[in-house]
């Protein structure tokens, strides 16, 4: 009897508990979701601004029309937000009181990139997503036909350079031209061409050592590019519309110039002897004729006169040489 009386006080216990538990419930769902029972919180470690609050209360509106607890689906609202391009998660939640809570974390662009005329952010994770029209977030600007299998290490790149002091102060811009990598630095009309992005660290190294060691002394519109993708070498041109370095590109000028001229000087060393040889067979030719024929002298004596006169004609050759100079 008294194990029966126990299993009947548990069946009363259980049925009163759901019974309280379906009304409760019920009177939860009918629980309307006002603007204050609405939590939206922005994780995101940088403050950006690309989706606002008043955005993702206009979500929730659109999403439960009704604004009760019972006709939200939390699952859609959750994939609705994620839907969104600027945002990288997204996270919601009902307290037992009936509060809605939105956890967001919002993309933070690393660098902006400018390709086949179409302008949009890249994130650390080297995923695209398009600029704000109300918002404009300040980050590097990046040029040329990047793939988008470059985008990751292309953020590494940008992220060292905002770590970096001195990499900040140089750097404000990163182009691509084929295949190599150039970074655009404030000072200067130069560029610091770094090739691909393998050993950053080592050629922004080298770049420095070349800037604390000559470029503090020097003109910084001195170059036109500073080249620190090869190994343990910096090549540096020069700038040809600074007017210091006029002398500089006129001497080398005139150094590329004197390898085809010495070459024309050896061609023509070469046939002169030529011509003195014939001039030397025609003298002793012309010998016996001269005791016999007095009359002949004469004549034959203009002729070496006419012959002597053709080298003179080409005496001009060396005068090209000086134009080429």
């Amino acid at each position: 009897m008294k194990n029966k009386y126990r299993i009947l006080k548990i069946v009363i216990t259980v049925i009163i508990l759901g019974l309280l538990l379906s009304f409760s419930l019920k009177r939860f769902s009918r629980q309307k979701i006002t603007d204050n029972n609405i939590s939206v919180k922005m994780n995101e470690k940088t403050p950006v601004y690309f989706v606002d609050e008043k955005d993702i209360r206009n979500i929730v509106k659109k999403e439960n029309p009704s604004g009760t607890v019972g006709d939200l689906n939390i699952p859609a609202l959750e994939k609705k937000i994620n839907l969104l391009p600027a945002v990288d998660s997204a996270n919601v939640y009902l307290n037992l009181n009936g509060k809605l809570n939105l956890d967001i974390k919002q993309r933070v662009p690393i660098f902006r990139l400018n390709k086949d005329g179409k302008d949009f952010y890249v994130d650390e994770k080297g995923v695209e997503f398009p600029i704000s029209k109300t918002y404009s977030h300040p980050c590097m600007l990046v040029t040329g036909n990047v793939k988008p299998d470059e985008y990751e290490k292309l953020a590494e790149l940008v992220g060292k350079i905002d770590k970096d002091d001195f990499s900040k102060k140089f750097f404000i811009g990163i182009s691509k031209n084929k295949d190599s990598y150039n970074l655009l630095t404030s000072e200067g009309n130069y560029r610091v061409e770094i090739g691909d992005l393998d050993n950053i660290d080592f050629k922004v190294k080298g770049f420095k050592t070349f800037v604390e060691k000559y470029l503090v002394y020097q003109d910084p519109q001195k170059y036109s590019m500073v080249s620190v993708k090869y190994q343990n070498q910096i090549v540096t041109t020069l700038n040809p519309y600074f007017k210091e370095n006029d002398s500089i590109l006129r001497a080398g000028k005139l150094e590329m110039a004197k390898a085809p001229a010495l070459a024309a000087t050896v061609k023509k060393s070469e046939l002169k002897p030529k011509t003195t040889e014939v001039k030397k067979t025609s003298s002793t030719s012309i010998k016996p004729k001269e005791s016999t024929k007095p009359k002949t002298q004469q004549k034959e004596t203009k002729k070496p006169e006419k012959k002597s006169t053709v080298p003179a004609q080409s005496k001009p050759k060396p005068k090209t040489k000086v134009k080429i100079e």
